[in-house]
């Protein structure tokens, strides 16, 4: 099976910091450096949104404006894990992160992502 882990989500207030982590499992990611690896969230009644991304091989990462300066995606692939480091949040940084890969991808917004994990929740209070 291909797995893709989301963890390290909680409550946490205004201006706290949370890192989330993605752990990849499976045949599929017996190379996970073959993998550009992204982060996405929704809020409750919202569409799902990139949030960032980092290529394969060349480690390029992207980053939405909302959260540019705040979040830092950051990868370890001798641990198949790709961790998202998130400070100073936001209430409206609420919302379900979950992790995604995409073999040999730019870890642009763009881009299809073939394999997703189930998500982790975030809430932040004000």
């Amino acid at each position: 099976q291909v797995q893709l882990v989301e963890s390290g989500g909680g409550l946490v207030q205004a201006g706290g910091s949370l890192r989330l982590s993605c752990a990849a499992s499976g045949r599929t990611f017996v190379t996970f450096s073959n993998y550009a690896m992204a982060w996405f969230r929704q809020a409750p009644g919202k569409e799902r949104e990139f949030v960032v991304g980092i290529s394969w091989r060349t480690d390029n990462t992207y980053y939405a404006d909302s959260v540019k300066g705040r979040f830092t995606i950051s990868r370890d692939n001798a641990k198949n894990t790709v961790y998202l480091q998130m400070n100073s949040l936001k209430p409206e940084d609420t919302a379900v992160y979950s992790c995604a890969a995409d073999m040999f991808g730019t870890g642009t917004r763009s881009r299809t992502y073939e394999y997703w994990g189930q998500g982790t929740q975030v809430t932040v209070s004000s």
